[in-house]
């Protein structure tokens, strides 16, 4: 067993190990599958290694593969470079709406991605005392209630005014969060802030400016615990990529 063997094997079992972690505390709608095709990857690798199979293939089929690979690794870490620039963003003050992105909610709440993106949320609504809160999702299959439900709530608990609060909750992904919130305010004069986790900023305030909101900012919150924050950013990836195909962004 060579060195490669040896480094595309550990590879391997980092992915299989962490997509049992995702699993274990039920993390993400499949991100751990994922991660478990991605270990998978790495196991048909060392496979190929061992077996010297790279050296059996004609060389056109061999420079195709190199070339296919080498340009998917540049346009990963283009990606996450673009979704990394958005991790330190804090909005502006004194913005007129600050729209909410929901995440899961289980029976006794929001979960922690959304509890995060809710106090970031609740920190400038105390600073800012005219701005006005969306909070903005829908009921997922696998959730009891919608998640603006479980966000108004929440904001109450901690004594937020319910006419600062308003809820959208029929969206089911960012695009119709965004969309449906938007029906609230002029896209054109508004100020709006869009308060989501911090892999998910870029992508967001990206497809605010394309449905028109023209003074738009993102306020990232931060993930906790960590160890969520690389299967969030797989995912994110593949979401960027797909609204980019679709035209979203």
């Amino acid at each position: 067993m060579n060195i490669r063997e040896i480094i595309v094997g550990i590879l391997a079992l980092l992915c299989f190990g962490y997509s049992a972690v995702l699993y274990g505390v039920h993390s993400g709608a499949g991100t751990f599958l994922l991660w478990a095709a991605l270990g998978a990857f790495f196991v048909c690798c060392a496979v190929g290694i061992h077996f010297h199979v790279w050296a059996l293939l004609p060389l056109w089929l061999q420079r195709v593969l190199a070339v296919t690979v080498s340009a998917g690794v540049v346009l990963f870490v283009a990606v996450e470079g673009c979704i990394l620039s958005g991790f330190g963003a804090k909005g502006e003050e004194n913005l007129d709406y600050i729209i909410v992105l929901g995440a899961q909610v289980r029976e006794d709440g929001p979960s922690n991605v959304l509890k995060n993106r809710l106090n970031i949320a609740y920190d400038y609504l105390v600073e800012n005392e005219n701005t006005v809160r969306i909070v903005s999702g829908g009921q997922g299959s696998n959730e009891p209630y919608a998640e603006a439900l479980g966000m108004y709530e929440y904001l109450l608990e901690k004594g937020i005014s319910s006419d600062r609060i308003l809820m959208e909750d029929k969206s089911l992904n960012t695009v119709q969060n965004i969309t449906n919130s938007s029906t609230i305010f002029d896209k054109e004069t508004a100020r709006v802030g869009i308060v989501t986790s911090n892999f998910h900023v870029f992508r967001s305030v990206r497809i605010a400016k394309k449905l028109g909101i023209r003074n738009v900012c993102g306020i990232a919150a931060y993930v906790w615990p960590k160890y969520f924050l690389p299967g969030n950013m797989l995912r994110e990836f593949f979401g960027v990529m797909k609204d980019f195909l679709c035209g979203n962004i």
